[in-house]
């Protein structure tokens, strides 16, 4: 994972807000870049900076955040 500073690749992907997000003001977005990389960001921020993933990474980060959803329910 890296934290990136946007630039044009960024900022034209297209971001999807999260279903988990329930609509309100504090949203995770992601998006899949032109490289095949992954993207996440806080929706408050969409010129701020952004989460980047590879494929790898972001199959870990998502087992990850599965996996604590899980143990709070």
């Amino acid at each position: 994972m890296t934290t990136h500073v946007p630039n044009a690749e960024t900022l034209r992907a297209r971001w999807v807000t999260s279903s988990y997000s329930g609509g309100g003001n504090d949203c995770v977005q992601a998006a899949t870049l032109d490289d095949g990389r992954f993207a996440v960001r806080d929706s408050k921020r969409p010129t701020g900076p952004a989460l980047l993933f590879a494929a790898g990474g972001w199959d870990a980060f998502l087992t990850g955040i599965r996996a604590e959803h899980r143990s709070h329910r």
